[in-house]
């Protein structure tokens, strides 16, 4: 059984409320799951301290058992301290869309003709 450590979305509309749970992969998100191991509460502050709960101990165990984390997750342990800190690399995402490439093209393009006719 593939297992993640994952978030279950609660709360209503336009208010989440995540619960960090032990679950089988092959579950809906929000489905069945084997254990909570914590809690993670978006609208709180970050610097609060109930922003993001967990149970260490639980957390240890699932991952000494294989059980994987998904992204988000695994930033909440690189912060308490329980897994290391991974290197993400992610070049485009400073890089402008095609369209505003265009843009700026067009925009050049205006001004140099606009210094040229001076």
């Amino acid at each position: 059984m593939a297992m993640k450590i994952r978030l279950a979305r609660g709360g209503s509309k336009k208010r989440p409320h995540y619960s960090i749970v032990a679950a089988d992969s092959r579950m809906a998100r929000d489905g069945r799951f084997l254990e909570k191991l914590g809690t993670y509460d978006p609208l709180l502050p970050k610097d609060n301290e109930n922003r993001v709960k967990m149970d260490v101990e639980r957390v240890k165990y699932w991952l000494s058992q294989g059980a994987q984390t998904t992204d988000r997750v695994a930033r909440f342990l690189e912060a308490a301290g329980i897994v290391e800190k991974t290197v993400r690399s992610n070049p485009k995402a400073g890089e402008p869309g095609k369209a505003a490439v265009e843009r700026a093209k067009a925009r050049a393009e205006k001004a140099a003709a606009a210094v040229s006719a001076e």
